[in-house]
């Protein structure tokens, strides 16, 4: 008889259930406008955005993909969830970008930039990353759940009943539920990231039993076939441009009451991240111990690794409260993804060229509509992802292309409209060519194709940019007096007012006019905030690192 889940595992899901969902209404409960729908008015606490940046950035197929990454390949697939470890200092600084916009989409930022039908190109490359993205994070929680209980789940009823609790409180609470819900299901993630460690490590004998059964190359951090350091590059390079494009970042990061808020919410929230990766890694790593000590098969799916390890090492109870932090998992991104679906869509498309002139009331409720149908899309594709991995680097990889035209947009003030779409063109095209030629398919990433398809990219808007008219200054000008003026929310008043302290210029911004030659002391003076916290994000970089490679030496 196969493994089915105890009457007490049951008992735990839903009671996880009935807390999230009241937790999301209670939240949500004076939502009245747009602004509180998509945007919590941009008044959210260093907590709430720490909170909604960790749990939206980490979905069920994360833990899914990258412990069978490790099982498969060895240790060195951690740099798969990784690839954003070098990048993530940056985050720190790419944050005030999105408060200073002052835009709810970030499709609103590129047609306040490049005009209106760059806009709405935005708006079709960022529903098809939602659509794509939930269907590979519903996925991944239908394989993790379903391997954690034997099969007694059928994954499209954990999909379905995952789905539509989120829809709940999202449909009624917007962004403002959404953030609650992503913080209490941030301790949810936690525990489904080292709830395995203790319980494998005694299995397998340890980080000893570790290091006598598998192979130094399954233990090295850096291989030099399949995760060697130019995939790590290109990984890398890949999270840097694509991170500003991903079309949640603007209502994750964006929305903090102060800079500080933004700043902190996006670096400290996915360190913390970072830091689950290296339990994420270790599943993978005690899997492959025990299938070895045990002379037991290879799994047929590598992917099934975190459920195997979830059905063979926890017991009653334990096991529903893995199922619940999986769930917490996906429904924190899910209904982020379910609010800013719905958000671009109305104010990129329904509001700009179909009916305008409404009420707030009726863009609200075209707003959760839209929404709604983004997710039950998601839903649909998600039945028909294969491979969780691929599906996950090809959406991130598409954001890359995307991130060219934004990067340029807030760093180079000749960047124009032709330049931006040209880049997406050209580079999206070369890659799916490179692609197909060498696998015969296009849902797969290769960082050498990767790799040649950006160069060109930034070539491209280079170089149609200066052949082709500039953007008037009546549109580039306002553009970059916002980059310019840092703000924070009157919580008195509850009015955005001018920061006048000195040291708050973006580097970013200034990439092309850093003004070195005017000395270093003026430098730091300038971008003094920008420069402090890369400083410290640096150093936690280091840290992780060490951590990640001296725990495989411990006893």
């Amino acid at each position: 008889m196969g493994f089915v889940l105890h009457p007490i595992d049951w008992a735990v899901i839903a009671l996880y259930f009935v807390g999230i969902i009241a937790v999301g209404l209670w939240a949500g409960r004076k939502v009245k406008k747009t602004d509180d729908y998509f945007l919590g008015d941009r008044g959210f606490s260093v907590w709430l955005v720490i909170g909604q940046a960790f749990g939206v950035g980490t979905h069920a197929e994360m833990p899914v993909s990258l412990a069978g990454k490790v099982y498969q390949s060895g240790y060195a697939g951690i740099w798969y969830q990784w690839k954003n470890l070098f990048i993530t200092p940056f985050y720190w600084t790419l944050a005030p970008l999105f408060r200073r916009f002052q835009r709810t989409t970030t499709g609103e930022v590129y047609e306040d930039r490049y005009g209106p039908w760059m806009g709405a190109v935005y708006a079709v490359f960022a529903i098809s990353f939602f659509i794509f993205n939930m269907g590979a994070m519903l996925k991944g929680a239908g394989k993790l759940v379903s391997a954690a209980a034997g099969g007694a789940v059928e994954p499209n009823t954990v999909v379905l009943v995952m789905t539509a609790s989120f829809l709940v409180y999202s449909f009624v609470g917007g962004l403002v539920s959404a953030a609650y819900t992503d913080f209490v299901q941030s301790f949810f993630i936690l525990a489904l990231s080292f709830l395995l460690i203790p319980l494998g490590l005694a299995r397998v004998g340890g980080f000893t039993g570790i290091r006598e059964t598998l192979s130094s190359d399954m233990l090295s951090m850096v291989t030099p076939g399949d995760v060697g350091a130019f995939t790590i590059l290109m990984l890398t390079i890949n999270g840097l441009i694509g991170i500003v494009a991903q079309p949640h970042i603007l209502a994750s990061v964006g929305t903090g009451h102060d800079e500080y808020s933004c700043r902190m919410g996006m670096a400290a929230g996915n360190f913390v991240k970072r830091f689950c990766t290296i339990g994420w890694a270790l599943v993978g790593v005690i899997v492959a111990v025990m299938l070895a000590q045990e002379n037991a098969a290879a799994l047929a799916d590598p992917e099934e690794a975190f459920g195997y390890a979830t059905r063979e090492l926890l017991f009653p109870g334990l096991v529903g409260l893995m199922v619940a932090s999986v769930l917490a998992a996906n429904m924190s991104t899910g209904s982020a993804f379910t609010v800013d679906g719905g958000a671009l869509f109305t104010q990129n498309f329904y509001r700009r060229f179909l009916v305008k002139d409404q009420s707030d009331a009726h863009y609200l409720w075209t707003g959760r509509m839209a929404g709604l149908t983004m997710t039950l899309l998601g839903v649909i594709f998600g039945l028909y992802v294969g491979n969780v991995l691929q599906a996950f680097l090809f959406t991130e990889t598409i954001a890359a292309f995307m991130g060219v035209s934004l990067f340029a947009a807030f760093s180079w003030k000749r960047a124009n409209r032709y330049g931006a779409l040209a880049s997406l063109i050209v580079s999206s095209l070369l890659f799916f060519y490179l692609t197909w030629s060498d696998f015969g398919v296009l849902l797969q990433w290769e960082p050498a194709n990767f790799g040649i398809a950006l160069v060109v990219g930034f070539a491209t808007v280079w170089l149609v940019s200066l052949l082709t008219p500039p953007e008037p200054t009546s549109r580039t000008d306002p553009f970059y007096a916002k980059l310019n003026q840092p703000m924070r929310l009157n919580k008195a008043t509850g009015r955005e007012e001018p920061m006048a302290e000195e040291g708050h210029d973006l580097l970013w911004v200034h990439l092309f006019d850093l003004q070195l030659s005017q000395g270093l002391g003026r430098f730091w003076r300038r971008f003094r905030v920008d420069l402090q916290g890369l400083a410290w994000s640096f150093a936690v970089v280091v840290g992780l690192i060490a951590l990640a490679k001296g725990i495989l030496y411990l006893p």
